[in-house]
């Protein structure tokens, strides 16, 4: 037998909770059924970048040291600046 759910005041005692509880001791998920979202759409847009090839291969070099794909560092790198650029154009 499954214990019963609490009710919760609000989203941040729900919050609490499920971090010091296993949802298992809660829910039969065996009962479960998938939920398919079908019209989901993905939440990247794939783009062609070009780049000189010295800014390519220091990147690469940069990623390899950090042990992460260089996609991910230009990301990174990408998001800091626009962060960066977003705060000096508020003042």
């Amino acid at each position: 037998m499954k214990n019963k759910l609490p009710k919760f005041k609000s989203e941040d005692q729900e919050r609490n909770f499920w971090s010091k509880h296993d949802s298992v001791d809660y829910i039969d998920w065996g009962k479960a059924k998938r939920a398919v979202f079908s019209k989901l759409q993905p939440s990247v847009k794939t783009i062609s970048l070009r780049l000189p090839v010295l800014i390519l291969e220091e990147l690469k070099m940069l990623a390899n040291k950090r042990d992460i794909p260089y996609q991910s560092l230009l990301k990174m790198f990408l998001a800091e600046r626009i962060d960066r650029e977003m705060k000096l154009s508020v003042k």
